[in-house]
């Protein structure tokens, strides 16, 4: 085994079903419903009648078997469902690498972007089948259903960069996106107003 095998991994091949947009073979599902995302959308009081109003799922990400430790290369694939909450569009989480890192993304179905920011500048990205998006080291990202139908793409990461989501609620992303007559709409960020304390 090479020195820099991390056991039991070995070779293997990983097969992309594009019909089911899954990993096999498979490892772990993550499902984030509405009510995980708190204080990231703008609109807080939207925020809170669609999570009393179902809780509804906003995204999945589906991994393959490969850990995230140092010097592995994990995959997942996360799809993004369509929707908005007061106008923003449906987004994932968002994190930065504590660990500077590169990663890649590449879309498999339906419409979505990239947003990303270094803590001075945002860039997005609109990704679709078959479109690669570049994260260089350093950028918080986060990507969004653009779409009238789900949003999937694969991305691949350095299992041991790590995700910073504090930094996210921080720091913002330099901007947020809605749906606009011609596309995409990018407005200035802006931050949620804290959650009054429970009386």
């Amino acid at each position: 085994m090479a020195p820099f095998a991390t056991p039991p991994i070995r070779p293997f091949a990983i097969e992309l079903d594009r019909s089911a947009l899954t990993l096999r073979p498979e490892g772990p599902v993550l499902t984030r419903r509405l009510s995980d995302l708190a204080g990231l959308f703008l609109d807080t009081a939207a925020w809170r009648a669609a999570v009393e109003d179902g809780d509804p799922v906003v995204y999945t990400v589906s991994s393959s078997p490969v850990p995230e430790s140092p010097a592995e290369l994990p995959q997942s694939i996360t799809t993004i469902r369509p929707g908005d909450v007061g106008g923003e569009l449906n987004f994932t989480k968002g994190h930065i690498h504590p660990r500077p890192e590169g990663e890649i993304y590449l879309g498999l179905d339906g419409e979505g972007g990239l947003l990303m920011f270094d803590g001075t500048d945002h860039v997005f990205l609109e990704l679709s089948r078959d479109r690669v998006g570049y994260i260089p080291p350093g950028w918080a990202h986060r990507s969004i259903n653009t779409g009238e139908a789900d949003y999937s793409f694969l991305a691949v990461y350095p299992g041991g960069a790590g995700h910073d989501y504090g930094w996210v609620l921080e720091h913002g992303f330099g901007a947020r996106v809605y749906a606009g007559s011609a596309g995409p709409e990018l407005r200035p960020f802006g931050h949620p107003r804290p959650e009054p304390a429970p009386r």
